[in-house]
């Protein structure tokens, strides 16, 4: 999953015991989703598995869901909620949390019902990231992360599923999913019915329904479909297909012969930031899938640089968790989770080869790269830099370490770095990362799940014994990694320079966050503020209520990004904050922001040289 950097609210191993009842294989758990008659919102959704043989059962709605690395409680959503016998007539069910309904009579349980509604409009959406939560706009577009309409029965997630979703003749669904059975038709509404081996694969495959706004095309024998919702129309999928066309293109090059994906499928929604809309920012990954949101209100070359960003570290997921994973992702527990210790891996190395491609493959120059590893050290120390990421990953949800989640965009990318860095010096620039994450997946793949606690001895019987001192003091260690020892390998120094930032962003770190929970934009803390915000006098804890007499919150804060880029050299500009609880009034002259940097650069050295060497190694392959 990659929050992207407008996003303002930062954020297993036990199998399922074998039922006691015998399952008919040929009878799949049938889910049923009515998009046609909506009311007040809330779309109607029943669930009917077999004939049971236990004397209870208990259904569930995920409490958590693989990428996401929170508690969101999906079940918050449901309401209406009816257990069903064979002649209609509602039987007796006991409501046990948020996410769980026990039904004490299960032999005569024919189905369950229920209401769900959506999350994007419910005030600071209850903290759901909006890439995996849901919308609900009758006759405009459905955002079915399915997570949030389709629950399981105890013991039953390794069921097939058949879906079976009712729309509009207006709406089309955009997925990977191939329709089983032609779609049945009548004047009022379409039926498309979907087959899955698993509720594994239902939570895998998330569908947007829309008017039609979809484009194709093919890469190295790859089907990418885009679809779009662009409330207002400012964008299309054929207007978003050249940028994606490129990215998909140069990270298929740099992937080579390791990925096995037929078809992927890009759901970008477009959040409309005059209505109560998504407000959380980034993606989602799926096996062949992902889900985008971002604000409509996006400039085109921003659009299509965020979309390479964000979109570009969904993909690379393919390689992990999607092919290289532990018994703890395979067997997923979605309301007792039992999390990895790899966050280090899944999301770490997969974010630095969202940058490493686009060096790699020309995208960027080396200048850009080196400063994109520059800004993530700087920000990765404002976290405790001795915290084991083996012991992070491993209580990701709980405190005080999901504080520490972001980090796993910064450390656990600079983890990934400096472990090829290491690689390339071993091995004389034959053997980086990627080698090694391809022999993972080569020794594994998406159906073989390694032990967690084997992982290391997995990585150095694939690669080199020296590599696990690297392991065992850098990653399951509390030792800070000494950045300076590995850029000298690669003939890099570290210099001072003054740089130009944004009024409220410097490269892809925010200076500005936000409360989910008030919708109130501030200042963040233990960050060093550019020229611009120093001269304004601003403090860390400062609460913005409006700019220019213009309010602001985490609804229209990309108005106020973009506003800010427009001001005028000199212009003067009035800030209302509250600090400590008073109100205040600062003002000052725009002007360009600029900030102290520490940067790479190359040393000057011969071409022939064993650091010049492992650096063509290291950034080219």
């Amino acid at each position: 999953m990659k929050k992207a950097i407008y996003t303002l609210a930062f954020i297993g191993a036990l199998y399922s015991c074998k039922t006691t009842q015998t399952p008919n294989q040929d009878e799949p758990v049938i889910a049923s989703i009515d998009l046609v008659n909506v009311e007040n919102d809330k779309v109607s959704v029943e669930i009917n598995p077999d004939k049971f043989t236990t004397a209870n059962t208990t259904f569930y709605i995920p409490k958590t869901v693989p990428g996401t690395y929170s508690t969101d409680n999906y079940g918050k959503f449901i309401e209406n909620f009816k257990a069903l016998d064979y002649n209609g007539n509602e039987l007796e069910f006991e409501k046990v949390d948020d996410n769980s309904w026990f039904v004490p009579n299960a032999k005569d349980l024919d189905k369950v019902s229920y209401q769900v509604n959506d999350t994007y409009d419910i005030e600071g959406e209850e903290g759901v990231f909006s890439p995996s939560g849901t919308n609900i706009e009758a006759g405009k577009n459905f955002m079915l992360n399915l997570h949030g309409f389709v629950g399981y029965f105890e013991n039953e997630k390794e069921e097939a599923y058949q879906l079976q979703i009712k729309r509009p003749h207006s709406l089309i669904p955009g997925t990977a999913l191939s329709k089983t059975v032609a779609a049945s038709t009548s004047m009022e509404f379409k039926e498309d019915i979907f087959s899955l081996k698993r509720y594994f694969e239902v939570i895998d495959n998330p569908i947007m329904y829309a008017t039609p706004d979809t484009t194709s095309f093919m890469v190295e024998g790859m089907e990418v479909l885009i679809n779009v919702y662009s409330p207002n129309k400012k964008y299309t999928s054929k207007s978003i297909k050249p940028g994606i066309e490129k990215m998909i293109s140069a990270q298929k090059q740099f992937l080579g012969e390791i990925d096995n994906t037929g078809k992927y499928a890009i759901l970008l929604y477009l959040s409309d930031s005059e209505t109560q809309d998504a407000r959380g920012f980034g993606a989602l990954e799926h096996h062949t899938s992902t889900v985008v949101v971002l604000p409509e209100s996006m400039q085109p070359q921003q659009l299509e640089e965020t979309m390479t960003d964000v979109v570009s570290h969904e993909f690379f997921h393919i390689l992990t968790p999607l092919n290289v994973h532990s018994k703890e992702v395979h067997y997923f527990d979605y309301n007792d989770p039992k999390m990895s210790q790899h966050l280090w891996m899944y999301e770490g190395v997969t974010e630095y080869f969202a940058n490493l491609f686009q060096i790699n493959q020309g995208l960027i120059d080396k200048q850009d790269f080196y400063g994109r590893i520059s800004d993530k050290i700087k920000t990765a120390q404002q976290f405790d830099d001795t915290m084991p990421f083996t012991e992070m990953s491993k209580n990701i949800l709980e405190e005080p370490y999901k504080d520490s989640y972001y980090n796993v965009y910064l450390k656990g990318a600079l983890i990934g770095m400096a472990l090829d860095i290491r690689l390339r010096e071993l091995s004389d620039g034959d053997m980086g990362i990627l080698d090694l994450m391809k022999a993972l997946s080569n020794k594994y793949g998406m159906d073989k799940p390694f032990n967690d606690e084997e992982l290391f001895n997995d990585i150095v019987s694939l690669t080199y014994p020296e590599i696990r001192t690297f392991l065992e003091t850098y990653i399951s260690g509390s030792t800070p990694i000494p950045y300076q020892e590995f850029f000298e390998k690669v003939g890099l120094t570290e210099s001072e320079a003054q740089v130009n930032t944004g009024y409220f962003i410097k490269g892809q770190i925010p200076y500005i966050d936000g409360d989910p929970a008030t919708k109130e934009l501030f200042f963040r803390e233990n960050i060093e503020f550019n020229s611009f915000l120093k001269k304004l006098g601003v403090k860390g804890g400062d609460i913005i209520k409006s700019v220019n007499d213009e309010e602001y919150n985490i609804q229209n804060v990309y108005n106020l990004i973009m506003t800010a880029e427009s001001w005028e050299e000199g212009e003067k500009v009035n800030f209302v904050v509250v600090r400590n609880g008073e109100e205040l009034q600062l003002s000052t002259t725009a002007s360009q922001p600029t900030d102290t940097e520490t940067t790479l650069t190359e040393e000057e050295l011969s071409e022939n040289s064993q650091e010049v060497k492992l650096r063509n190694a290291w950034l080219k392959g």
